[in-house]
């Protein structure tokens, strides 16, 4: 489900549908230049894909860089993953009061939204 251009209420509401019944929702708008978009995926699953890293031994070679660790772009696995995506009421039920709250690292955006 897609939603644009929706007050917090409905956004909330049908995002709660969504979440129950494992349906992925996404919703956004755009305010001039300012604008946001929020996705529930619910439980998403994905495979990345990682290079593998392999280590120099010592006494192979001179230098600073033998304590590095070396990438080898021709070796990869596949690696599983599973993110679990929070619903947009607890996305914006974030307490900004507590010392725990870093309002400099949270785009300005969200508190447009809020």
């Amino acid at each position: 489900v897609c939603l644009t251009c929706c007050s917090r209420d409905v956004m909330v509401k049908i995002d709660q549908i969504c979440h129950k019944n494992s349906v992925k929702f996404f919703t956004g708008d755009v305010f001039g230049y300012h604008g946001y978009m929020f996705a529930d995926l619910g439980e998403h699953e994905f495979v990345e894909e990682k290079t593998k890293v392999t280590k120099v031994s010592p006494g192979v070679e001179d230098g600073p860089d033998t304590k590095k660790a070396k990438f080898d772009s021709s070796e990869t696995t596949m690696v599983k993953k599973r993110v679990v995506f929070c619903q947009l009421k607890e996305a914006l039920a974030v307490d900004w009061s507590g010392e725990k709250a870093t309002p400099k690292r949270t785009a300005p955006d969200y508190f447009l939204l809020q």
